[in-house]
């Protein structure tokens, strides 16, 4: 972790302390500070906005109720992207694991000065993440897209890290034999170990 990532964990902690004790603003400093990250996280899951958004509303509720059984075994944002995650699954199970489109939330991912390669590269990559298990995309996000270590992600998911280091393998994998594709060239079969 940087500097950076210390002091956020800590303003977390402080954020989680007062919830526990009833201070409704902290929650909503917590609400804001989290949302973006759970918005992001939750679109590789389910791009259906409503579901997004109940998601994030029943995961921070949950983080509101149980703040004070927080044991600061892992970083707070840890301990909020798993129960994201929980409430996701549970969420998928409820309204089905509909096929994902592109759609707002995903417009300020992968910026370039041009927005037609904007937009191409985001439907490729979408395409390209579509192909995926709901696990392996999970994965995917919390790894590269919220920078989360092996260990994190295996706390998140509550999974053995050769469990996510697996999912992780098997979806660039699967990556990089459906992306060429999809740009009409020949897939490559095999990641090398490096």
């Amino acid at each position: 972790m940087n500097d950076a990532d210390i002091d956020a964990d800590a303003t977390d902690r402080i954020l989680l302390q007062r919830m526990a004790s009833g201070d409704r603003t902290a929650l909503a400093v917590l609400y804001r500070s989290y949302h973006g990250r759970l918005c992001r996280f939750l679109s590789r899951l389910t791009r259906r906005p409503d579901v997004i958004e109940e998601v994030i509303n029943d995961c921070l509720w949950i983080t509101w109720q149980k703040a004070g059984s927080f044991h600061g075994d892992s970083r707070v944002s840890t301990w909020v992207i798993g129960i994201a995650y929980r409430c996701g699954l549970k969420a998928l199970r409820q309204h089905g694991d509909e096929p994902m489109e592109d759609d707002a939330l995903t417009q300020d991912r992968y910026l370039s000065h041009n927005p037609d390669e904007d937009r191409e590269l985001r439907d490729w990559l979408a395409k390209g993440m579509n192909r995926l298990s709901t696990d392996q995309r999970a994965v995917i996000e919390l790894v590269y897209g919220l920078g989360h270590t092996l260990d994190d992600v295996a706390v998140i998911m509550e999974c053995p890290v050769g469990t996510i280091k697996a999912r992780l393998f098997h979806a660039r994998v699967k990556l990089r034999n459906t992306l060429p594709a999809l740009a009409g060239d020949s897939p490559i079969q095999k990641e090398s170990a490096s």
